[in-house]
């Protein structure tokens, strides 16, 4: 698909949506950087719980480097609002990370991204995660 496919349905939309976030968290957890690269935009920021903003380099250049590893990300339903060739999407996950060789326990996250179709696919634009306290 070079083009946005408008002959998916919406729910198909929505459906391929929440695979791709899936497979961004598979590849993050896997630290497979260049699969993690082409499901994030070029101007990607994340928003950390500690209120941190990355850019897409950054971000993933901590995953590359091991200063950031990720042990676990288990998703729950992921709901998913669609505008045309924008959406939003909004979970609660599992979380286990080791940020800088310091081990953070699992813990419950709230995530929100937004996407963009770009180069022919879903790529996260931006994306901010709030622990659950």
């Amino acid at each position: 698909m070079s083009h946005f496919n408008a002959a998916l349905t919406e729910e198909q939309q929505m459906e391929l949506l929440r695979q791709t976030e899936r497979s961004r968290l598979r590849a993050l957890v896997a630290a497979d950087t260049e699969a993690a690269r082409a499901l994030h935009a070029a101007d990607f920021q994340l928003v950390t719980p500690l209120g941190s903003m990355l850019s897409r380099e950054q971000y993933l250049g901590a995953i590359a480097s091991g200063q950031m590893r990720y042990v676990s990300w288990v998703p729950e339903a992921i709901s998913v609002r669609l505008y045309g060739t924008a959406a939003v999407l909004r979970y609660q996950a599992q979380l286990e990370i080791v940020f800088a060789s310091h081990p953070v326990p699992r813990a419950r996250y709230w995530h929100m991204d937004s996407y963009e179709w770009r180069d022919g696919r879903w790529q996260a634009v931006w994306s901010q995660a709030t622990a659950i306290r």
